[in-house]
């Protein structure tokens, strides 16, 4: 399954409460995309939270654009993208 970096802006900034809240708010993303065969890796936020990089497999980057519109997150840019780590040269 292809890997992508999904990057997106929050102009107001991107909050997700450390909470019952914020869990159920995550847990809905991730049950979203299960449908169109999409999984959310992890992501990370900037310090400011305005900008986030989601590392997403899924089938390809329309299937990562439907799911985003199904929970109303904002999509910037996708680039498929391959693993390199210091151990591979190892």
């Amino acid at each position: 399954m292809p890997r992508y970096v999904v990057e997106r802006e929050f102009a107001a900034g991107l909050v997700v409460p450390i909470n019952d809240e914020g869990a159920k708010a995550c847990l809905k993303v991730v049950d979203t995309n299960l449908a169109d065969g999409v999984t959310w890796v992890h992501s990370y936020v900037s310090t400011d939270k305005k900008k986030s990089y989601c590392i997403y497999d899924g089938p390809n980057p329309e299937a990562i654009r439907r799911v985003a519109g199904k929970t109303n997150l904002p999509v910037d840019k996708i680039s498929e993208v391959r693993v390199l780590d210091p151990y591979f040269y190892s």
